[in-house]
């Protein structure tokens, strides 16, 4: 019992140690303004926070994002395409690539794809 309460008190003291050292070690002498503004893409950090956010920008990015979660899925299908029925894997991946031609389709005629307005 006694041999637990020393090692608690060891394994805390050591932490409290160390976070110290670490938070003395890490103080920065000189703060640049620029070097602690959080870096985000598609507008200026250093101007208004309340400015409004761009909406194709944000559009591009979920399109991106949908086409790099389509690379995901299509990859292993080539390797599954060694394993399993001709005629059910053409099925699954054409319907897969149709419903992202939709998507994209849809994305095209609402003008999310055009940069100028």
């Amino acid at each position: 019992m006694l041999t637990m309460i020393y090692s608690i008190m060891f394994s805390t003291t050591l932490s409290l140690m160390m976070m110290l050292l670490c938070a003395t070690i890490s103080k920065k002498s000189k703060i640049n303004r620029e070097k602690m503004t959080p870096f985000e893409c598609g507008f200026d950090p250093k101007s208004s926070s309340r400015m409004p956010f761009s909406m194709q920008f944000f559009m591009i990015a979920i399109l991106f994002l949908i086409f790099d979660v389509e690379m995901v899925i299509i990859m292993p299908a080539i390797k599954v395409f060694q394993t399993t029925n001709l005629i059910n894997w053409f099925l699954t991946s054409s319907t897969f690539i149709i419903i992202l031609m939709m998507g994209l389709y849809h994305e095209w005629k609402n003008g999310i794809l055009e940069w100028t307005n």
